[in-house]
């Protein structure tokens, strides 16, 4: 599917996923903006995905990539904080 043509709306709502560490709950949501009963059911997707995920878990790459798919699909930004910097490859 082509963008070419297509005007960008702005983003809905902005959130940053933040990794607490080795103990749970392994994450914490931070809502910069939007709306809030949007972001909250975000968020509830989110921890569904990533409860008991740590960064370092091979399952984690896959839910992060479905986390980044649905914060897409609802046009929010979205930023990863891991605790440590991250490839740009």
């Amino acid at each position: 599917m082509s963008d070419v043509g297509v005007e960008r709306q702005p983003p809905t709502g902005g959130v940053k996923i933040v990794y607490l560490g080795p103990t749970a709950p392994h994450w914490e949501v931070r809502s910069d903006y939007g709306d809030k009963a949007m972001i909250d059911g975000f968020r509830e997707r989110l921890e569904a995905r990533l409860l008991l995920l740590p960064p370092h878990d091979p399952q984690f790459r896959r839910n992060r990539e479905r986390v980044n798919r649905d914060a897409e699909r609802e046009n929010m930004v979205i930023e990863w904080d891991l605790g440590y910097p991250e490839d740009e490859a």
